[in-house]
């Protein structure tokens, strides 16, 4: 009895077997930031403050049996009367080993867990161009991924059966 591993204590599988992402190397792949209207824009405005228009994407592809390439897309501007205060574009990734996970679990944790463990770094490059623009820091909501996934799957749903065949 004394060699067989004991489970973890919680009723799942021994230590050596238990699922785990890690993270191998994450990284900027693409940055933009853009102030059109500078000097201009950085005079102080009145009235109302910006209207904040930031769109989020995640996109993964698989580079082994075990490793993917997992890629967070954080796209924004800043506008007062349609005229763009400011801009930005960041597609910050990551390489993500996923070990001992049910391949029915392996999408989701792809397309949740590591998104969820880009988000904080991504979020902090935003803010700092924003500031480096001239511009309070901007600090983006958290960003519920679990949500996003479930949207994701709803629309990929509706797309299979808006076929050539659907009435």
């Amino acid at each position: 009895m004394a060699d067989s591993p004991a489970p973890n204590g919680n009723g799942g599988a021994p230590q050596g077997e238990a699922p785990t992402i890690n993270a191998l190397a994450q990284y900027a792949k693409d940055l933009s930031f853009e102030n059109p209207n500078a000097p201009r824009s950085l005079q102080p405005q009145e009235g109302q403050g910006p209207q904040i228009n930031i769109q989020v994407n995640v996109n993964a592809q698989q580079l082994s049996a075990t490793d993917f390439e997992v890629e967070l897309t954080l796209e924004g501007d800043a506008k007062i009367n349609n005229d763009v205060l400011f801009a930005f574009d960041l597609k910050y990734a990551g390489i993500f080993r996923m070990l001992n996970i049910p391949q029915d679990q392996l999408h989701p944790a792809v397309m949740i867990e590591c998104p969820r463990l880009l988000f904080p770094f991504a979020r902090q490059i935003v803010a700092e161009a924003v500031r480096n623009g001239g511009f309070p820091p901007l600090y983006i909501d958290p960003i519920d991924f679990v949500g996003l996934y479930r949207q994701k799957a709803f629309e990929a749903q509706g797309a299979q059966g808006a076929g050539p065949l659907a009435s």
